[in-house]
């Protein structure tokens, strides 16, 4: 079983530290696909601003043993202050990052900083934190602007909810989407979204009194395949165009095409991976009309065609090669 580790530090961000243990462990009914362990710097307990302290199972020692290493956020110490770490967490983590994969959470990203692993490589935290990652790491690439990053062997994401989104990110990286949105299922969250989505939008959801452009959203998912122009949306919602657009763009952060491109996308993904049809048929099917049109889009949200896609889940790869795909990528 794939084991994840959870290194949580003092002053630790609570939601951050159940994200991890929550997500994987509905991967699975019976029996998870992920096991989850936390530690601590001498298995010794750490303190929340919720007034609680975890007790851990495990010292450092237990990071040598993981597939998968995740360090959510804190909210102050000496990472975010001074960009230093203790030697025994830095020497740990790179150890880890010799042979694991690496995740942060939030404000887990100065750890992972003060560390060296961020070095020369993309990255992003909570927007509010972006400048001060910057101003102590300036050989980091770091994106504001983004849910989660995804350079391989090293993962960074957001805040608190864009956890979530990283956690799900990597079952599907993993397990495919049929698992990821099974995971999704039971978490009672959405399945997707995608890595490049903006951190925070002007204004996430709509007055009591306006309308929404759920309904109508929900109406284009049962509607993938047809042709769906922005009239025909806006007249659905029982709106002008430009008001559409606008509500749209609120409650998505995305415009109407780009968010129903994305659902295309995972559709496809989805018939990919769990059925035999042929890949003219799929692309008919996700609304791309053609298999061209298909793999053009698929290319350029994951990297490969269609066929090389369904053969990734046609024989699993192991978690190492997963990762050295995707840092080729």
């Amino acid at each position: 079983m794939h084991r994840v580790a959870v290194l949580v530090l003092e002053d630790f961000a609570t939601l951050d530290v159940g994200v991890p243990g929550q997500v994987f462990w509905a991967t699975g009914d019976d029996e998870p696909l992920y096991e989850v362990v936390t530690c601590t710097p001498g298995g010794r307990p750490v303190g929340s601003r919720a007034g609680y302290r975890i007790m851990p199972d495990h010292d450092l020692g237990v990071l040598a043993t993981a597939d998968t290493v995740v360090v959510p956020g804190i909210h102050s110490g000496s990472p975010m202050e001074d960009g230093t770490i203790a030697a025994p967490i830095r020497d740990a983590l790179r150890e880890a990052a010799t042979r694991s994969r690496i995740i942060s959470i939030c404000t887990g990203a100065f750890v992972l900083g003060a560390a060296g692993l961020l070095d020369g490589r993309p990255a992003t935290t909570h927007w509010r934190n972006a400048e001060l990652l910057r101003s102590l790491y300036p050989r980091v690439r770091v994106d504001p602007d983004v849910l989660f990053i995804d350079d391989g062997d090293l993962l960074t994401s957001a805040g608190v909810a864009a956890g979530i989104d990283l956690c799900l990110h990597v079952i599907r990286r993993d397990h495919g989407s049929e698992v990821a949105n099974r995971t999704a299922r039971r978490c009672v969250t959405p399945p997707f979204r995608e890595g490049g989505q903006a951190q925070f939008i002007e204004r996430p959801l709509p007055d009591l009194a306006e309308a929404t452009t759920g309904p109508t959203r929900a109406w284009m998912l049962e509607r993938l395949r047809e042709p769906l122009d922005l009239a025909a949306l806006a007249a659905h919602a029982r709106m002008s165009v430009r008001t559409f657009t606008r509500r749209f763009r609120e409650e998505t952060g995305l415009s109407p095409a780009r968010w129903l491109t994305r659902q295309r996308v995972e559709h496809a993904r989805h018939l990919l991976e769990t059925t035999d049809l042929p890949v003219d048929a799929i692309a008919r099917a996700a609304g791309f009309g053609t298999a061209v049109s298909l793999r053009q889009h698929l290319h350029t949200t994951v990297g490969v065609s269609p066929l090389a896609y369904r053969q990734s889940f046609r024989t699993p790869p192991s978690p190492g090669a997963l990762r050295r795909s995707a840092a080729l990528r």
